[in-house]
């Protein structure tokens, strides 16, 4: 006997073989809907109270164009009306009031600093987040099922590598801030591919774990209650290691490479099951930092500024001592609990107030419970996209969804651990707040990328249970 029950859903017919597909209605696309109107109305509400707390009136343009950024994420969402219907109702909201409160921060620093027109920081972003908004929109249109990702892996592989490559190319490479991260040609706007390339690099691993998940999970040597892999596959470990350092050697950048090592842990683990992999991964990177810490000097400031500050010597520094980690630092103490409110703090005061230290920005002005609000948004961002990922039917997609997830996760840890003190300051950019373009694109590829997961796993054929 066949078993018609559709778990709520509307059934599109059963074809022969038992085989039936369950269709949820709209519900999904209208609960979307009205989220999405309130994050435009919150995000058009910040820029207006940014105006009146700095201007004391309101400047059309500006505000003309948030509401463009708003019909630009409308548009995303009819796109999926049509291409996703039942992807996850929850992402794009989430991401377009995170990105809408970054474009508000941004333009009440740009006011501070007297900076107006399309030069300025804010508009700039403005422009930036049309285009991620646009790339999430072609990669919804263009990618119809994630598992035609699965086809690509080693060649993710090499184009993560190659875009890895490009900021030490002559010509073409920038130094930013002590970092050598940036491409650009002649006056153009610089670009960080190392933000692409952490995308490429999670279909890679997710691909290549997929394909070698056996012989990293059911072999070795038990050691303390725990499965060690033998010495010849800790290769991919190694390699990944080994990446990871060169970033930091060659590229002076320490939270790229964190995120990059993390992301491969994380993923190997969900893989194969086994803690010894995030044992050894651990121990591997923190004795690269350790002695990076020790022969760098890049690295080494960012560790004394950590355990030491407050040293007049660290503070006075001229170039990498602690001065905008303790002005971040005073400007949370500032914000207090309900914080200045929009336009009446003074986050100017600290250097890159709009992209690194955007967290300290916004606590001053929205208080604790502004940043408790901010991080309890990224945890539905992360929780959805686990969700996601471990509602899979297929293990390259939970392995991706997780990856990609993850990716915002570490990174927001990394961010708000570096200005909080809790860990070193690494200078990475906050997920969709931060002024910068390139984060901006990769973050919304990665809305994108979750989206299509979650329609995937919604729309995934159902056996019919047969008795």
């Amino acid at each position: 006997m066949t078993d018609q029950r559709t778990a709520g859903g509307v059934s599109t017919g059963t074809p022969p073989g038992g085989v039936r597909r369950i269709r949820l209605p709209q519900r999904l696309r209208n609960t979307e809907l009205w989220l999405l109107l309130l994050a435009s109305l919150i995000n058009i509400g910040a820029i207006l109270l940014v105006q009146f707390g700095t201007l004391g009136h309101v400047d059309t343009q500006v505000a003309l164009l948030g509401v463009g950024l708003a019909v630009l994420a409308f548009g995303l969402h009819i796109a999926m009306r049509f291409v996703a219907r039942d992807a996850d109702p929850f992402l794009l909201p989430v991401a377009t009031v995170l990105n809408g409160l970054g474009i508000a921060m941004i333009y009440r620093i740009d006011i501070a600093d007297n900076e107006a027109g399309w030069e300025s920081a804010s508009v700039r972003q403005i422009v930036w987040s049309a285009i991620a908004i646009a790339a999430a929109i072609a990669t919804i249109l263009l990618i119809r099922n994630h598992r035609v990702l699965f086809r690509y892996t080693y060649l993710s592989g090499l184009v993560a590598i190659v875009l890895l490559l490009l900021p030490l190319v002559p010509g073409i490479g920038r130094e930013e801030s002590g970092a050598r991260v940036w491409i650009g040609i002649g006056d153009i706007a610089t670009f960080q591919p190392g933000e692409i390339a952490k995308i490429a690099l999670a279909v890679f691993f997710a691909g290549y774990l997929v394909r070698n998940r056996d012989s990293l999970s059911m072999v070795g040597k038990t050691f303390l209650g725990m499965r060690f892999p033998r010495a010849r596959d800790l290769g991919p470990l190694l390699v990944v290691w080994a990446l990871s350092m060169a970033v930091i050697v060659f590229q002076r950048d320490l939270g790229t490479a964190l995120l990059y090592f993390g992301l491969f842990l994380v993923m190997l683990y969900v893989a194969t099951s086994r803690l010894s992999w995030v044992v050894l991964g651990l121990g591997l990177f923190v004795a690269g930092a350790l002695v990076a810490s020790q022969t760098l000097d890049y690295v080494g400031n960012r560790f004394a500024n950590w355990l030491d500050p407050f040293n007049p010597e660290r503070f006075d520094q001229d170039f990498g001592g602690s001065y905008q980690l303790v002005q971040g630092m005073f400007g949370l103490a500032n914000g207090g609990l309900i914080g200045t409110g929009w336009g009446q703090g003074r986050p100017d005061i600290t250097p890159v107030p709009q992209s690194d230290y955007i967290i300290a920005s916004l606590g001053e002005e929205l208080g604790l419970a502004g940043i408790f609000a901010i991080l309890a948004l990224y945890v539905l961002f992360v929780a959805r996209g686990f969700r996601i990922g471990f509602a899979g039917q297929d293990d390259f997609g939970k392995l991706l969804g997780v990856g990609l997830a993850f990716v915002i996760a570490l990174q927001v840890f990394i961010v708000v651990g570096g200005v909080t003190r809790v860990i070193p300051l690494t200078g990475l950019t906050t997920p969709f707040l931060a002024a910068g373009g390139s984060s901006l694109v990769a973050n919304w590829i990665i809305v994108a990328l979750l989206l299509r997961l979650s329609d995937t796993v919604r729309n995934h054929p159902r056996l019919v249970i047969e008795g």
